[in-house]
């Protein structure tokens, strides 16, 4: 192969290769100042506390693509399980949890 035709295809594997992940993954400091881990988990979304009081401790499960995600968020100090979402916006999370899907509270994370 010629180097100009391996540099060719280097670029078009390259920015595929960068898209691949899904934004919402990824190291996210919450509103509290811990640091939350978003990584997949069988078909969803797992977040897992890495520091403060509640490291290791799972506290939401979300499916969905692009900058759209819904599914359960837990407060760690209360243990209750709310429905809740996230929309990824640049380096910013909303996220949202919710009872009933009237009382709703949010709160922005950004990402490390």
């Amino acid at each position: 192969m010629k180097l100009k035709t391996w540099i060719a295809a280097a670029l078009f594997v390259v920015p595929g290769a960068a898209l691949a992940a899904e934004p919402i993954e990824g190291n996210w400091k919450t509103a509290s100042g811990e640091t939350a881990a978003i990584a997949k988990c069988g078909g969803s979304f797992c977040i897992t506390l890495k520091t403060g009081k509640h490291a290791g401790k799972r506290i939401g499960k979300l499916d969905g693509s692009g900058a759209d995600y819904t599914g359960s968020i837990t407060d760690p100090a209360a243990d209750k399980t709310y429905s809740g979402s996230g929309a990824v916006s640049g380096n910013s999370l909303k996220m949202k949890g919710c009872v009933l899907k009237v009382l709703c509270k949010s709160q922005t994370w950004s990402r490390l």
